[in-house]
């Protein structure tokens, strides 16, 4: 029987979270081995696992900052992050290819919004391109409507889901 476990991530962990990273998006929108180690380390506390039978097979992770936005200078510049701040970010909900299509990345997205909530954040933003309006609609996000990121070359939309309600 599969079990599958969300739970925070661990430092030994941040090398399979790399390699997912890397099979789950474009190299122009994929975030660089160093930049998630050096995010690990700046906001270790944000990044959440989903693993089955004891093999990481997906991961969630975001800074947290004082506005309401995901400017794209938060994807490079841990300075930014802002413990205290009162918005949640996801910077990447990434499911090996395997796995998708089974409910992991919601499970993934429902720790996120609860482990929010326990921190008193206002919200929770992100970005995304227009084939995943729909989902993440499903989890109460509102679509803001296009970002003014040009992470990759990509056209991404503004999401935003309220804490506060």
């Amino acid at each position: 029987m599969k079990m599958l476990e969300i739970r925070m991530a661990e430092k030994n962990d941040v090398e399979k979270i790399v390699k997912i990273e890397q099979e789950c998006f474009p190299a122009a929108e994929a975030a660089k081995e160093e930049d998630i180690y050096k995010r690990f380390e700046a906001f270790g506390e944000n990044f959440i696992v989903a693993v089955e039978n004891g093999k990481v097979i997906g991961f969630v992770n975001g800074c947290t900052t004082d506005k309401p936005e995901l400017p794209d200078e938060l994807y490079h510049n841990t300075l930014l992050h802002k413990a205290a701040g009162g918005y949640q970010t996801v910077f990447g909900l990434d499911v090996l290819p395997e796995y998708r299509k089974k409910g992991v990345a919601g499970e993934l997205l429902k720790y996120m919004i609860s482990l929010s909530r326990k921190r008193n954040k206002k919200g929770i933003i992100l970005t995304c391109k227009d084939y995943l309006i729909g989902y993440y609609e499903k989890f109460g996000f509102e679509n803001q409507g296009v970002s003014a990121s040009s992470h990759g070359g990509a056209k991404w939309n503004n999401m935003f889901l309220n804490l506060e309600k």
